[in-house]
């Protein structure tokens, strides 16, 4: 492996990092908690299984959006904003040895732009990196 690919390791979204279990989801709606960031809607579960430290889930509504290219727009923008700043939150998971499955829905009815994500997704992180903390104290 060159330094080249160990410098972008972090900054992946791989297949295991996606939330796809349907069993985990769905207990991730019923026993998870959630919180609002205007436009986004975030719920979150700590599983007790091991899965992947952090997994994460996006989706935009039907219902609001008609056309599937509008949906998988807003997807697309979620997941490189989630994608570049996902980092801290993920080293203060390995500190705690905990895991975290994290679903963001995106509740405006307007498409946005890249960069009111980009600002919403970094408070998001910001908000679950204290909610993992005072969730799980350290013991020093």
């Amino acid at each position: 492996m060159t330094a080249k690919h160990a410098i972008a390791t972090p900054f992946t979204l791989g297949k295991k990092e996606r939330l796809k279990s349907r069993k985990l989801i769905d207990q991730l709606f019923s026993e998870g908690k959630n919180f609002l960031v205007f436009p986004l809607r975030i719920y979150y579960f700590y599983p007790g299984q091991p899965t992947t430290r952090l997994q994460a889930g996006f989706t935009a509504s039907s219902k609001s959006f008609k056309k599937a290219v509008d949906r998988n727009r807003i997807k697309r923008v979620m997941r490189e904003a989630y994608r570049l700043q996902k980092l801290h939150l993920q080293t203060i998971l390995e500190a705690k040895d905990q895991n975290l499955a994290i679903f963001f829905i995106y509740t405006a009815r307007e498409l946005p732009d890249y960069a009111l994500i980009k600002e919403k997704m970094g408070l998001v992180l910001q908000k679950m990196t204290t909610l993992t903390d005072e969730a799980f104290p350290s013991n020093m």
